[in-house]
């Protein structure tokens, strides 16, 4: 449906013109925080001819960006800011340190680039995705008249943090400790363990930065959510109702990835087709389990062995994007780089490929997920709970199985399990036996698996809907849009 709209709406995908209201965004580092602030600005270029920057970080510089970046449409313009020098931070500095203190020693810098800014475009908002608050800082002295805070993941994450300078001060031991559960309003309860991973250990540089972004948040006119109101329904109830001190809260989700030609691209030769795409045409409908971890994240050698032999012994096809497994333990071993730096198919059981090549296919490092899910051949999806992946799942219909490796994902996971039901969860212990279980169930299971796809194809619906002229993430987004007339003045 965005596809449509993009490439039937050339004259607001590519209009730039002098008085086109512009907006400029901040996209801290990883492609799961580009991929969904590009398509908000697809989508304000498409219904509303807004133009936008999207304003990178230094450190991310990879050639996935870069061809990324390439392929928006000309309302989408890219400025990547200077590079900053992280080297006095500890080796072992976590990625939400590094994206943090990276931000802070930005301001000067992105200072003067929105001043300029302002100097060419009618700028009328800046937009800052959840590790950008401190930005707020450099919008603010370049004169820009209204400032966002876009949340990529979910309600559920975004009430933790915005409880969690209180919570910091509540809970005075470890989350990970605790013997109950979390409760906050309108959420599902999180055990302790399942709280977001820097949030785990309070002694660490990354903590205090999650406590000092709750705090900043608030600083926000307003804040967009990458997410809807029938996935987390309670959430969205709360947070719908204003509250001092908070800024109003917008689902405008879900946004996920879209390919938006614009009109100099359709002389262009297509791209070659994925091999996995024709290999998914040869089998039935809904029969193949889609196994990926997302861009950044790898699993700990024995886990790698127990999913292939779990895979085989369920006896389901399976489309497996397979990396090397994750150095020291390190499950997001692949954060800023997503290439695999090894031959994964090395690390594979003895003779696993040989045995499953009439119902598996591995694919090495990358596959084209959108595409895949999309495909009618896909019935399910093993997923590291990624937001975006999660998303993208329920933007077509695939029910999950839940296998969370790193930052908010074991959070993720409880809230589709044991929240909205729209996946099984692996057992702690990743032994085969239960990882052909759970995948049998999800597959052809007639109990909690036939609960699942009943959910999820509810949802597919919701989503849908909410994105339609008149639909609830549309009519949110459109509230927004409609403050910025005149913001400028």
């Amino acid at each position: 449906m965005e596809n449509d709209a993009c490439n039937n709406g050339s004259a607001k995908c590519n209009g730039v013109g002098s008085a086109a209201r512009h907006v400029a965004m901040l996209v801290t580092p990883g492609m799961g925080h580009l991929i969904p602030l590009a398509e908000l600005a697809k989508r304000l270029a498409a219904r509303h001819g807004v133009t936008s920057t999207l304003l990178t970080f230094a450190s991310t510089a990879s050639a996935t960006q870069r061809e990324f970046l390439a392929s928006l449409p000309a309302a989408i313009e890219s400025v990547s800011l200077p590079p900053v020098d992280l080297s006095d931070l500890p080796h072992d500095a976590g990625i939400e340190t590094r994206m943090s203190e990276e931000c802070v020693r930005l301001v000067p810098a992105l200072t003067e680039v929105l001043a300029r800014l302002r100097e060419t475009r009618r700028l009328v908002a800046f937009v800052a995705d959840l590790f950008g608050a401190d930005s707020f800082d450099a919008a603010r002295d370049a004169g820009v008249p209204r400032r966002y805070l876009f949340f990529p993941s979910n309600l559920h994450a975004l009430t933790l943090l915005l409880h969690l300078p209180e919570l910091d001060v509540s809970i005075p031991g470890e989350f990970r400790d605790l013997a109950e559960p979390v409760r906050l309003p309108g959420c599902v309860p999180i055990p302790g363990p399942d709280i977001l991973m820097p949030l785990q250990d309070k002694s660490k540089a990354c903590y205090k930065w999650m406590v000092h972004h709750g705090r900043r948040y608030c600083d926000a006119e307003a804040i967009l959510v990458n997410s809807f109101e029938a996935v987390e329904p309670e959430a969205a109830k709360v947070l719908r109702h204003p509250k001092p001190g908070r800024p109003p809260v917008y689902p405008i989700g879900p946004l996920t990835q879209t390919h938006c030609a614009d009109a100099d691209s359709a002389a262009a030769p297509p791209s070659p087709r994925s091999a996995c795409l024709d290999w998914l045409d040869r089998q039935p409908a809904k029969s193949v389990i889609f196994v990926s971890f997302g861009s950044g994240g790898a699993l700990p050698m024995d886990h790698m062995r127990e999913l292939a032999l779990g895979m085989e012994l369920s006896g389901q096809r399976f489309l497996w994007v397979v990396r090397s497994p994750s150095d020291e333990g390190e499950v997001s071993a692949n954060y800023y780089d997503a290439e695999t730096k090894k031959n994964p198919f090395s690390y594979l059981p003895e003779g696993f490929v040989e045995r499953t090549k009439e119902v598996g296919l591995l694919v090495p490092s990358w596959a084209p997920q959108t595409k895949v899910l999309a495909h009618q051949a896909t019935g399910g999806f093993l997923t590291h709970c990624g937001w975006n992946s999660v998303l993208e799942s329920l933007v077509h219909g695939v029910p999950m199985v839940a296998w969370p490796l790193f930052a908010e994902q074991r959070q993720n996971a409880v809230m589709l399990t044991e929240g909205v039901g729209a996946a099984i969860r692996v057992p702690e212990a990743k032994g085969k036996e239960k990882i052909a279980a759970v995948v049998r169930e999800l597959m052809v299971g007639e109990g909690r698996g036939a609960a699942v796809r009943a959910k999820v194809a509810e949802l597919h619906k919701a989503a849908i809907d909410g994105l339609r002229d008149g639909g609830a993430a549309t009519s949110a987004l459109d509230e927004v849009v409609d403050k910025w007339t005149g913001a400028e003045k």
